[in-house]
């Protein structure tokens, strides 16, 4: 009898502490750590991407309306690899894949300033606006137009050059590297701001 009454106060007093237990700490919380949902929807989705940061000088450059520099090619199927890796360095640029001989078009009036053969972008071209406010840069391409030369005079839309693989782009994928900078008071055209051109065609 004496071992019946034992084994009911030990169940009583565990049956106590756990009540007690259960009343400091609280149900768990139904919504900590739960993934985002769609409205409706049972699948968990992930946070929206922060959209492209449109500055001062995107929208300066949107008010020029801009040619899109590849014929033929929609912008709206251009990607944001502006601040994608690359060997070494960042990408600041956008790639607008084309095929092998697609005209590249003169994205504003300007001044062709240096055309240029280097180990990275290949066949290049530098150009700079009629303010000398902004720099354009054209690369890997396949050749230039027979006419272009440095300092001539270009309009919006005329022929540059050819989409290509020169320099370090990959021998079966042939683009235009694109890169829009701002020009420091030197207006040197290997120097300046680098501005993300997503922001002009891809953001809006």
């Amino acid at each position: 009898m004496r071992n019946v009454l034992r084994s009911v106060v030990y169940g009583v007093i565990v049956l106590v502490l756990l009540l007690l237990g259960l009343r400091i700490l609280g149900p768990p919380d139904p919504t900590a750590h739960a993934p985002l949902q769609a409205a409706g929807s049972g699948d968990a989705v992930a946070a929206p991407r922060p959209p492209t940061a449109v500055g001062p000088d995107v929208l300066a450059l949107r008010a020029r309306t801009l040619l899109y520099p590849v014929e033929g090619i929609p912008p709206n199927t251009l990607r944001d690899s502006f601040a994608e890796g690359r060997a070494g360095h960042v990408h600041e640029a956008v790639d607008i894949l084309a095929p092998r001989g697609t005209r590249v078009l003169a994205v504003d009036d300007g001044r062709v300033i240096k055309l240029f053969n280097s180990v990275r972008g290949g066949l290049t071209v530098y150009q700079f606006d009629s303010e000398q406010t902004y720099c354009y840069y054209y690369a890997h391409l396949d050749g230039y137009v027979p006419w272009l030369e440095e300092g001539a005079l270009v309009r919006k839309g005329d022929v540059l050059g050819y989409v290509g693989t020169t320099g370090n782009a990959p021998k079966d994928t042939p683009h235009l590297h694109f890169s829009i900078f701002k020009l420091g008071p030197e207006r040197r055209w290997w120097e300046g701001t680098p501005i993300n051109p997503f922001g002009i065609w891809g953001s809006r």
